[in-house]
């Protein structure tokens, strides 16, 4: 049964029953950042995503340099795709390699396609989030989620803060630690604008920073800034 906050958040991006018929979802982001200059990755700039509502995948296009070269996630899996859907390289339980390597100085676009479209479906999904029962879920005040992960959904790690808006049931902000990039790599994921495509709500601009050890976000660096230029759920 959904908390009285998750609740709220349902409603207030659309509700149950939008959310249990749709099976995708379509956007476009452009997106850059120094988590993006630190691992010598290009900026996404009106990048295409499409996305399965129920399971951990996701595709993303472009995904590095080559506009024709497409990232895809599919649970704990990634794999680069041609303009012709055709399979050109394959990393099986990516998650295992970035303890270790060259990973700390720079990633490949099997490595940016595991990070980007893990952390899409992360965001893109909520508040369908909030209604998997994989997840457990725990209110600890008015507005306040905390989520447990199971190993089963890639995500950044496995305890992770939610702060919604009281009167609105919009999210405010996402606190994490992105995992894959260093244990150090604590952040505060804020929104920073909503918009509405056919009535639908939306994040359109998030700013992720690091954050205090209240939770706190700071204003620099700006580690990844999110712009959402088109979002639609597809049934």
């Amino acid at each position: 049964m959904l908390s009285l906050t998750a609740q709220k958040a349902v409603e207030a991006y659309g509700g149950i029953e939008l959310w249990e018929s749709a099976k995708y979802i379509e956007a476009e982001v452009s997106v850059k950042g120094f988590a993006f200059t630190l691992k010598r990755r290009p900026f996404f700039d009106h990048a295409k995503i499409k996305m399965d509502i129920e399971r951990p995948y996701s595709k993303l296009s472009p995904i590095g340099k080559k506009k024709s070269v497409s990232g895809i996630l599919d649970g704990q899996d990634v794999r680069l795709e041609n303009e012709n859907n055709e399979i050109i390289a394959e990393r099986k339980n990516a998650r295992q390699y970035f303890s270790f390597g060259r990973r700390f100085f720079y990633w490949d676009d099997l490595d940016m396609a595991y990070f980007a479209n893990y952390a899409f479906w992360n965001y893109f999904t909520l508040p369908r989030l909030l209604m998997n029962e994989k997840i457990e879920w725990t209110e600890k005040s008015e507005g306040f989620l905390v989520a447990k992960f199971p190993k089963t959904i890639p995500t950044h790690n496995e305890v992770q803060e939610f702060h919604f808006d009281n009167n609105t049931g919009r999210l405010d902000q996402h606190n994490y630690t992105a995992e894959i990039i260093s244990g150090y790599a604590k952040a505060a994921n804020v929104v920073i604008e909503h918009s509405q495509n056919e009535n639908l709500l939306f994040t359109s601009l998030r700013r992720v920073t690091p954050r205090t050890k209240k939770g706190k976000p700071l204003n620099k660096p700006v580690l990844i800034e999110i712009k959402v230029h088109n979002y639609r759920l597809i049934n």
